[in-house]
């Protein structure tokens, strides 16, 4: 697993943040807020999603209070962004729609 290249970052990357996401250039990581109904809709997005994230060996930081989850997506082995990233916000985001 590789960083994402210049040419995914300018391309890839940027569709992900035109759909929510925030960069966090201190990290190299992106993050984003979702809110739900309530917290059995928080939770039942959370479990698919994990289901997601275990299947691609790819696993986020989160945080979930009541409705309201935040999460972080970076890859430790790289130090930074890679694709798996994008993959998982991706599927997080179909998965909230």
């Amino acid at each position: 697993m590789d960083k994402l290249s210049t040419v995914d970052r300018e391309t890839k990357l940027k569709k992900i943040l035109e759909n929510g996401w925030l960069l966090d250039e201190t990290r190299d990581a992106i993050t984003k807020e979702f809110q739900f109904k309530n917290f059995i809709e928080a939770f039942s997005w959370m479990t698919k999603v994990a289901f997601w994230a275990e299947k691609i060996n790819h696993h986020p930081e989160w945080f979930n209070v009541y409705r309201n989850v935040r999460v972080v997506l970076t890859t430790h082995d790289v130090k930074g962004l890679s694709s798996l990233d994008l993959e998982l916000a991706s599927k997080m985001d179909s998965e909230a729609a």
